[in-house]
Formats: C-alpha cells, structure tokens, sequence
C-alpha cells in the first residue's frame, strides 16, 4: 500500500471498440496508395463526405477537383479526376451510376452495391440514398440572391390540405373555397406503403423504397 501513496491515480482506461476487416481489402489499399496515390486521395474525399445513413456521394467532376485540392492549390484537372475514378471502379472500390444519362450527373457509391427494382413498364429503377455537393463556382446566379422556394406540405396519415393565406397577385384568377387544386402529396397506407398521389387525375402510384429492394429483392409498382 505505502508504495501508492503520493502517486496519481492511473487514467481510466478506455473501452476499444473494434470492426472486422477483411486482410485482402488492407492490401489491396496498400498497393492503390503506392499505384495511384491520386485514387486513393479521392477515395479519401468520397469516404469523408459519407454519413452514416448513406453509402453514395453525387458531385461534379470539377467539384470533386476542388475537393482534391490542399489549401492554396488549384482544382485538380478533370481529366485526373475521371482517371481516378475510372481506377476505383475497375478495382471494386466504387459504383459509379449515371443520373440523367449523358451528360448528367453521376453517383459513386461504396460498399454496397445499388439494388435495382423493376416497375410496371418493365423498366428497372433503383432508390438510395446521397450526399449530394455543389460549388457556388458552377451556379448561374448568386446563392444568395434567390428567392425563397414555394412550400410543399409534408402530410401525415389522416391529414388533409388546407389552404390558407392570401391569393396569387392579379392577374390570376382565385380558385373558389373548398375548390382549391391540391398540391402533390405523398400518403402512407395502412401497412405503412407510401404512395404518390396525382393531383390531376386522382391516381396512386407506388413509391419504390429502399426496404422494398433490400438484399436485391425486385419491387413491382402498382397503381390504383
């Protein structure tokens, strides 16, 4: 006992917490970092804008440039920024999925590859989720100089839509009271489905969502 006295208490130790990693993908890294170090740096960039709710980033080219780039230095070119991508994608470290076809945008996606459904046409459609980045160097007009968007109500099940508040400046024409033409909505079923309602025409469409193509299950729309 006498040799504790006068000596600090020792620091509380703290509780490691640890996540499995396969060797294979360890070395696999090691040899991207000493064959492409420009790769593995944007794969850097890509996992630091993930959260924890989504596996996919959707941004520019020249916006992932700017993102690449140290303090004080210049954008990396596009094209550096496209080889990078392209040795990612050929060694399985990315998904890259075209938003728009050519000329749109593009989502790199890690880890998990996109589940695709297919809808009542036949064509296959998939749902996830993104952090999506823009640079104000790539807007037409200044961020801070645009208006305030028009309001879209969230509803909850059993909610109903209640206009309010003063009408369009002239001259459009007022609609009657009760008379109104709904905005578009999204409503849930009973059994928690969500459903995307035309205001026109009254129909209901199935909404593909995430859980309805978990483990690469197919989800089929419906309408009624």
């Amino acid at each position: 006992m006498s040799r504790d006295i006068g000596r600090a208490a020792p620091p509380k130790q703290q509780r490691n917490t640890w996540v499995q990693t396969e060797r294979s993908a360890h070395e696999a890294w090691a040899k991207l970092i000493a064959t492409s170090p420009t790769a593995a740096r944007l794969a850097h960039v890509l996992v630091a804008n993930l959260d924890a709710s989504t596996n996919a980033v959707v941004a520019s080219q020249a916006t992932i440039g700017e993102l690449m780039a140290g303090p004080g230095e210049k954008p990396m070119h596009r094209n550096t920024v496209r080889n990078a991508i392209k040795k990612l994608e050929s060694e399985r470290w990315i998904e890259v999925v075209k938003i728009g076809g050519s000329g749109g945008a593009l989502a790199y996606v890690l880890n998990d590859r996109v589940a695709w459904g297919r809808s009542r046409d036949d064509r296959r459609y998939s749902r996830f989720s993104a952090r999506v980045i823009a640079s104000s160097a790539e807007q037409t007009e200044a961020l801070d100089e645009r208006p305030a968007l028009r309001q879209v109500p969230t509803l909850m099940r059993g909610e109903q839509q209640l206009p309010s508040g003063p009408n369009a400046e002239p001259p459009t024409q007022p609609s009657l009271d009760g008379m109104e033409t709904p905005l578009p909505e999204i409503r849930r079923d009973d059994e928690g489905r969500a459903w995307e309602v035309n205001p026109i025409t009254g129909e209901a469409q199935r909404v593909i969502e995430e859980d309805d193509m978990s483990g690469g299950r197919e989800a089929n729309d419906e309408t009624k």
